[in-house]
């Protein structure tokens, strides 16, 4: 091999290298994760802080890694005809070079270097972040002419679509991947989550129905109130007139136990006016009604102007924290395994609560709770006793009170066995699945 051939393949090596480098970079730039990259610069790291400015000039640097992927290996296929077609013909050399060069780019220009890639994008874009610089400067006059090109067929066909923007159902992916990922906890994902789906809940999904609202009438006395507090433990109650329909405003466990160390006779003085608010309103907006307003307690108004129920600012909260438990709440879970694989679920569980626990697909339902949905099933009112069924469950409703669905246990319904097939002689084939 004389001098020539040999600065041929040393170009040709040149070359490939290039040609790794250029396609590892941009499978680096395309699989960044330039928000961790962003958290980093903002730390004070100085190699983030340039790889995020390299990233951020996307369209340059991507055109310059087209320009130079592209002429590296058009180079090094004009070199490989150049060594090979003169011991082997102008054919023959061709073929050669082709296939040779067509292999050994794949795997050490394309396959090798993006794997690898992908695997450290981080690393990767921080170490060519010196070389692709001096190659934008380098190929900037031909990727300005792209530029101008590129510009010209935008304007062509140019889209008048808003550009894309993330969704909450992207930021949710986003999270469960940080979560798998280890980058955060399942409890840190939980509240993540819950914070990017707190505007979308509405007050009729987690108020207090009218059945369970503990209030008293305006016209009961000073001992009976105080034991209407002390059985319920609650430190704000209601108050109506005449009907439960008609609330009068909101009385403070603090005030009354005050005006009675006192010796007054009459706790009516002590009533605040209440504040109203309707089903539909989102949880996000009444959080600032209650902060703006001084309330921690709004009584939910239905479409023929009676109470649907009560809202509490504690209601809200737990949308984002889970559930909050004091000293006197007696905890109670609703969805309990059983030890024989079925759970027992509480009447008042969300729907929602019982498609993600358990896996079930979502039903043609307008319900809030499990006592709702069961009654859209059925068509009637549950009863103990009456069974259904619900994604790959069979239920059983096992305590009722007060024309309520209180209890039921769901069962998973056993897989079906594999079906047996047998050829008849006209060539059909029927299918035996037991039941």
């Amino acid at each position: 091999m004389d001098d020539g051939s040999i600065m041929i393949v040393a170009a040709l090596v040149v070359l490939v290298i290039l040609s790794g480098f250029f396609s590892a970079s941009e499978t680096a730039y395309s699989s960044l994760n330039e928000i961790r990259m962003k958290s980093r610069a903002e730390d004070g790291d100085a190699a983030a802080a340039r790889v995020l400015a390299m990233a951020q000039q996307r369209d340059k640097l991507f055109s310059t890694i087209l320009v130079g992927d592209t002429i590296a290996n058009l180079a090094a296929a004009s070199l490989g005809v150049l060594l090979l077609i003169r011991p082997l013909g102008a054919l023959r050399g061709t073929i050669v070079s082709a296939v040779a060069l067509a292999v050994v780019i794949l795997l050490f220009g394309e396959i090798g270097p993006r794997s690898m890639a992908r695997e450290i994008p981080e690393k990767v874009a921080t170490v060519s972040v010196p070389l692709m610089r001096f190659f934008i400067s380098l190929l900037a006059p031909l990727t300005g002419l792209f530029g101008l090109w590129n510009k010209l067929v935008t304007h062509c066909f140019h889209s008048e679509a808003e550009p894309d923007a993330i969704t909450e159902g992207e930021l949710i992916t986003m999270v469960s991947e940080a979560e798998s990922e280890g980058e955060l906890t399942d409890r840190e994902g939980e509240l993540i989550r819950s914070a990017i789906e707190f505007d979308d809940v509405e007050v009729d999904e987690i108020l207090t129905p009218r059945v369970d609202v503990v209030a008293v009438k305006d016209s009961i006395s000073f001992d009976a109130l105080a034991e209407v507090f002390a059985e319920s433990g609650y430190s704000r109650l209601p108050v109506y007139h005449h009907t439960i329909d008609n609330i009068v405003g909101v009385v403070h466990e603090k005030d009354a136990s005050l005006a009675r160390l006192r010796g007054q006779d009459a706790w009516q003085q002590l009533i605040t006016p209440a504040l109203f608010t309707t089903g539909a309103t989102k949880i996000s907006s009444m959080l600032r009604t209650f902060r703006e307003e001084h309330h921690h307690i709004a009584i939910v108004v239905d479409e023929y102007g009676g109470t649907e129920g009560i809202v509490t600012l504690e209601d809200i909260l737990e949308e984002l924290v889970g559930e909050i438990w004091d000293e006197h709440d007696q905890a109670v879970e609703d969805f309990r395994p059983q030890p024989d694989g079925s759970w027992l679920v509480a009447g008042t569980a969300s729907v929602g609560d019982l498609y993600e626990k358990l896996d079930i697909p979502p039903q043609e339902t307008d319900s809030n709770t499990v006592n709702g949905l069961l009654q859209d099933l059925t068509g009637h009112l549950p009863k103990v006793g009456d069974g259904f069924r619900l994604g790959n469950y069979n239920g059983v409703v096992t305590h009722a009170a007060r024309r309520r669905v209180t209890e039921v246990r769901l069962t998973p319904r056993p897989a079906p066995p594999e079906p047996t097939e047998e050829q008849a002689p006209s060539g059909r084939w029927f299918s035996h699945t037991a039941e």
